[in-house]
């Protein structure tokens, strides 16, 4: 019953040193560790005098363990997320337009191109692989594919300008 009663004052002791350096629910936590460990290891040391300045030790030790991860786990320097501010992605007119005007000359493009190249952008833009576009639109060989594909975007390219992103030449 004497035991009980010391290490419930060394309880409060140990909770209110860990406080004063860390949050209420870590210091609790860490007075449990404390405790469960005098129990396992120093359960012959029986009197407070014995108890207190050992415990507060190995709380000091377990704080700075408790410092050292976090500094390296990045918690010292983390930013919240809510903190960040997010890019506005419409926040430029100029991209807008011009994002505008490419798709404008592509479907122009794209209008000009044959039925064979039209049906094969179409497929691959459904997600089609070109083994099946290859079942799809009858093709003898899956080479004959990729040169349709290759033949197509060259087309595609020509009629845009030479360049993707810019305007015509």
């Amino acid at each position: 019953m004497e035991r009980e009663v010391v290490l419930a004052k060394l309880r409060e002791r140990i909770v209110l040193f860990a406080a004063s350096h860390l949050s209420r629910d870590v210091a609790e936590d860490l007075a449990q560790e404390v405790l469960m460990l005098l129990h396992e290891k120093y359960a012959h040391l029986e009197r407070p005098e014995d108890l207190l300045p050992l415990s507060l030790q190995i709380v000091r030790f377990k704080i700075m363990s408790l410092r050292r991860k976090a500094v390296r786990r990045g918690e010292y320097t983390q930013v919240s997320i809510t903190d960040i501010p997010l890019p506005d992605l419409d926040a430029n007119p100029a991209d807008t337009l011009e994002r505008k005007e490419m798709l404008q000359r592509l479907e122009r493009s794209i209008a000009q191109l044959g039925d064979r190249c039209r049906q094969l952008i179409r497929l691959k833009l459904q997600g089609k692989t070109f083994p099946e576009i290859q079942k799809i639109m009858g093709a003898g060989a899956l080479n004959t594919v990729y040169t349709w594909d290759h033949r197509c975007r060259k087309n595609l390219l020509d009629l845009m300008g030479g360049e993707w992103e810019k305007g015509a030449k």
